[in-house]
């Protein structure tokens, strides 16, 4: 089969191979970041209502008007966001369309967008299908912070767009307000607009806070924020998401997302009001919680001689293998589930350069027996390279 050309060059995501990988082999899976548990029983319980109660047909494209409603007492509750729900506010399958359908509708051939690297996956597959060209700046190991210097040294008289993400996946970068800041102060001095994937919002540890840019002096008219409840709510399968922001900026997104999915989740969306509205602090135990996993993870890898950094939010630590002798992390990782049992997630394809080479992101989303059980396999395996 011949591909069209706008896909050339950009494979099978990484998360589709490694989890295929994981169920052919009855491999414990730190690779795709979803968690075994559901999310809180009200929200399962509202959605078996709006199930039984007609909620099945199709929503408005824009989502349905009491999920806006919630997602914008959401943002005034949390940041002091003042939105207009039926302007401001359109729901998506998602982030990842919210993404796709962003870049589709607001890049055009050639125009520059200045990415976080390493970046998920999808940034590179949706910027390259909408034409555009993407100028990476690299959050560097150990520390992954952003560079200011480099940040402003990739912007070009043909850069539009800033693409930004924190907390941040792959790295666990939480990006403080001085980041935070020159980003913002680049955007406003080269009037880009910034689009900002804030998934995992609520899922920031001790000491580290999210601060949305869009609420930064001068920041939100040029900003349009994607987030969903996936993560926040540990309802990854559901797939509700939103894109909130001046009302040209979200009415770009509905003007693409219409063509892609149109509508979907019909009676989820009530659900997702319902968790937004009725279960605000629900996201705030299962950051706690998850900071405890996260300790578990990394105590148990560094014991194995690896190199971790500590996230200061998400669900992934990135480990630096070069001391187990590993000069490529796919490698390690296609070599992992045989000589352990275990799946993770190499960092190259996350890349542009090399500097993703020997990295591996593994997930902490996991019950905690199952953290245990993937460093008890891990501990009795030959890791060497």
């Amino acid at each position: 089969m011949t591909l069209a050309h706008r896909l050339d060059g950009i494979p099978p995501t990484i998360f589709t191979t490694m989890s295929a990988l994981a169920l052919r082999t009855g491999a414990v899976n730190l690779g795709q970041g979803f968690p075994d548990a559901d999310g809180p029983a009200s929200v399962l319980a509202a959605a078996d209502r709006a199930l039984h109660s007609g909620a099945n047909q199709y929503a408005p494209g824009t989502g349905v008007p009491a999920l806006r409603q919630a997602i914008a007492r959401h943002q005034e509750r949390n940041y002091g966001l003042e939105l207009d729900p039926d302007r401001q506010v359109v729901v998506t399958t998602g982030c990842t369309e919210g993404v796709a359908a962003a870049l589709l509708g607001l890049v055009d051939a050639g125009d520059e967008v200045v990415v976080l690297e390493p970046y998920y996956d999808s940034y590179v597959a949706m910027i390259q299908m909408a034409g555009g060209v993407r100028r990476p700046v690299t959050l560097r190991t150990p520390d992954f912070r952003l560079d200011g210097d480099e940040l402003r040294a990739a912007v070009t008289p043909g850069t539009r767009f800033v693409l930004l993400n924190s907390p941040h996946n792959p790295t666990g970068t939480v990006l403080t307000r001085a980041e935070l800041q020159a980003v913002a102060d680049v955007a406003i001095e080269h009037d880009l607009i910034v689009i900002t994937d804030e998934v995992y919002e609520h899922l920031t540890f001790s000491g580290h806070e999210h601060v949305p840019i869009s609420t930064l002096p001068g920041m939100f008219e040029r900003t349009l924020s994607l987030s969903s409840a996936g993560k926040s709510y540990s309802m990854t399968g559901w797939k509700v998401g939103w894109a909130t922001g001046p009302a040209e900026l979200v009415s770009a997104v509905l003007a693409a997302k219409q063509w892609l999915t149109f509508t979907s989740g019909a009676p989820l969306q009530p659900a997702i009001a319902s968790a937004l509205d009725d279960e605000p602090d629900w996201p705030r135990a299962l950051a706690r919680d998850l900071e405890s996993r996260r300790d578990l993870l990394c105590d148990g890898l560094a014991e194995l001689g690896l190199d971790v950094r500590r996230p200061e939010g998400t669900y992934f630590a990135l480990t630096d293998i070069s001391s187990l002798g590993w000069r490529d992390g796919m490698a390690f990782c296609l070599a992992l589930p045989d000589r352990a049992g275990v799946v993770a997630i190499p960092a190259q394809p996350f890349h542009d350069t090399d500097a993703g080479d020997q990295l591996v992101r593994w997930a902490f989303c996991k019950e905690a027996g199952v953290i245990e059980e993937a460093l008890k396999r891990l501990a009795g395996a030959d890791l060497s390279g």
